[in-house]
């Protein structure tokens, strides 16, 4: 069953009904639901999707091939190819412009592009040369975000300025995120988004027969649970070195989000430190806030996770690898996890009070209309009742601001 992604689709459908030639970027951390999203808009629709794998260019371009001769020319099937402008020909020859639009798909491009330097040119050779007047559809899509962002869309790139759209997908909101457990509770609910990060992924390993609990022991509390080893899976995927990266979500996890204190808890300089939460902010698990009336001010900086999964992970997991590789995992989620969850789901809440702030306010229904959400910490002056004010540290964890009147904002 596919859930949500209507505006998504709208885009990839508006694209598709151009006339001529169009193209689109997708691109998102990996397991947020880029291919299923693909998959749904080329249902019913003449397409060619190709999934490329870390096998080298040339294995790249022969499994290209034969994905590309099973749609268009099935009998030759087994014909092998010397360069990608071959296939591209066939591609070319192919196109009907009386017909039903074409749809070329290259999911996972990162995994081909970076062993072959050459792909996108001939990509943008082949959009300028031969396909501007066919009726075909190029979607471009990657999980890798600093390749997608610097190689694809970039005015470096040799495709910048051919795309008609872009779509950088983000893992569900709360809202959507329900939908997958439609038979849960109102509560139950928001726990399911909290302890998956609204990842399409993890949300579709719920099962809805089970209880919440069963659900939670199955996929993170079990040595075979999918999730038990999925944060480790995912940085060995984007890291050469997992070990600092490890230690840095580790200590944002405890609420370590000063620069200085993850720098002297790990005993690593600040340097290496930031550079490794720049490459996290760039794979969408980590995120830097602001005080939002004071963004210009460095010291008024926190580091905190943008994956509520890997905070779950981090919070639970580690402390009792032993006990749940002995199987005693359901003991382990019942005796101390579950106590626990209205805690950790403190933070998660306040993320979706910051969502709904922000939707409401765009709807005016503040009296204002609210076009940004955050957090605001600092000294507040109180009055003592003798006519003298003192400063008191302060936090506001939901701020919404109209940039009709920067100076205001509503405490919530």
């Amino acid at each position: 069953m596919f859930i949500g992604r209507k505006r998504e689709l709208e885009s990839l459908e508006k694209v598709y009904k151009k006339n001529g030639f169009g193209m689109t970027v997708v691109y998102g951390r990996r397991r947020i639901g880029k291919s299923t999203l693909i998959a749904e808009f080329i249902k019913n629709k003449k397409a060619i999707f190709y999934t490329a794998s870390k096998v080298g260019a040339e294995r790249n371009l022969e499994l290209f091939s034969k994905q590309v001769l099973d749609v268009l020319n099935p009998d030759y099937r087994n014909l092998t190819f010397s360069s990608l402008e071959s296939v591209l020909d066939i591609i070319t020859g192919k196109i009907q412009n009386k017909k039903k639009k074409l749809i070329l798909v290259i999911d996972e491009l990162p995994y081909w592009a970076e062993k072959d330097e050459a792909l996108l040119s001939i990509l943008q050779k082949y959009i300028d040369t031969k396909w501007l007047d066919k009726n075909l559809m190029l979607i471009l899509c990657g999980s890798a975000l600093s390749f997608m962002e610097n190689k694809v869309l970039s005015e470096k790139s040799a495709v910048f300025g051919r795309r008609d759209s872009q779509i950088k997908l983000e893992a569900f909101n709360y809202k959507d995120s329900a939908l997958f457990v439609k038979d849960y509770s109102l509560e139950e609910k928001a726990i399911c988004y909290g302890v998956t990060g609204g990842v399409a992924k993890y949300l579709a390993m719920f099962n809805s027969s089970e209880n919440l609990d069963d659900n939670i022991k199955r996929l993170f509390f079990n040595p075979d649970g999918y999730l038990f080893d999925e944060t480790k899976n995912l940085l060995t995927q984007e890291f050469s070195d997992i070990s600092i990266v490890n230690n840095i979500i580790e200590q944002i996890a405890y609420g370590e989000n000063a620069l200085n204190n993850i720098a002297l808890k790990i005993k690593e300089k600040e340097n290496t430190i930031l550079y490794s939460l720049e490459k996290l902010i760039d794979v969408g698990l980590v995120k830097k806030n602001k005080c939002i009336t004071d963004e210009k001010n460095r010291k008024k900086t926190q580091y905190v996770l943008k994956d509520h999964m890997f905070k779950f992970w981090y919070q639970f997991i580690p402390k009792a690898i032993s006990v749940i590789e002995m199987g005693q995992g359901n003991l382990y989620y019942d005796k101390i996890v579950k106590r626990q969850l209205h805690s950790f789901m403190g933070s998660v809440f306040e993320d979706m009070c910051r969502y709904y702030t922000l939707e409401q306010g765009i709807l005016g229904k503040f009296e204002s209309f609210i076009t940004e959400v955050g957090t605001w910490w600092g000294m507040e002056q109180l009055p003592d009742g003798s006519g003298k004010c003192h400063q008191q540290s302060a936090d506001i964890d939901i701020v919404g601001i109209s940039a009709i009147q920067i100076s205001s904002y509503r405490r919530m």
